[in-house]
């Protein structure tokens, strides 16, 4: 496990529209894989520092991964202007770049909600990253947008969704219905009585990640 004096270095990585802001969570000597985390939406106040990102990277750097959090272009202190999506997915990209430079380890992606929806795509097809975790993941339309999660019907690394039970963008057997088609292997945990920012039951969304990491690890 990570001890809890671990460091935090804030930085900068190349990104294709400018800086971008991050902060790493140092790991342990022996870490066996790195992560990074993707925040969600930055045009309803996503940043690095969202309670969810923040638990989810508390998680896997228990693990003893390092892990990057980063701001999407126009975000923080990160230049550019937000993109819609396509641009932000050219991001996370970056942030694999960077942390392959770092740390030559299979990486974990995980992300919330906008930054899992951007990231996912982003990581799925890239042979460093060998897990996936989405949370909050949008299975209805959001503000009139429709996302198209038709690439993990065909991705087949290991993948975990969690969601809020009264998830409103996830809601009862639509998103069932979502995970269902993409491809194995997947688990999907709905976090009772949880809504889309898991307000009151962070900890058991942490805990769903937690449990669910040491079956990915031996079977990477």
């Amino acid at each position: 496990m990570i001890p809890e004096n671990a460091t935090i270095r804030s930085l900068f990585l190349d990104g294709p529209a400018g800086r971008l802001e991050a902060l790493l969570n140092g790991g342990s000597p022996g870490a066996t894989h790195a992560a990074v985390v993707c925040h969600p939406h930055p045009l309803f106040g996503g940043t690095l520092h969202n309670k969810v990102v923040f638990h989810t990277m508390k998680a896997l750097n228990g693990f003893g991964f390092p892990v990057l959090r980063f701001n999407f272009r126009g975000t923080g202190l990160s230049e550019g202007e937000h993109a819609g999506g396509a641009g932000e997915v050219d991001d996370a990209r970056a942030a694999l770049d960077w942390l392959e430079q770092e740390f030559p380890l299979p990486v974990i992606f995980a992300g919330f909600s906008f930054g899992a929806v951007v990231g996912l795509r982003a990581a799925c097809p890239d042979p460093r990253v060998t897990a996936l975790i989405g949370l909050g993941l949008p299975a209805v339309p959001v503000d009139n947008r429709v996302y198209d999660f038709e690439f993990l019907r065909s991705c087949a690394k290991r993948k975990l969704f969690v969601s809020g039970s009264r998830d409103q963008f996830g809601p009862p057997g639509k998103l069932e219905a979502l995970v269902a088609t993409f491809a194995e292997p997947k688990k999907l945990v709905r976090v009772e009585a949880g809504d889309h920012f898991f307000e009151g039951r962070l900890k058991e969304m942490r805990r769903a990640v937690e449990e669910w990491i040491p079956g990915m690890v031996r079977n990477s």
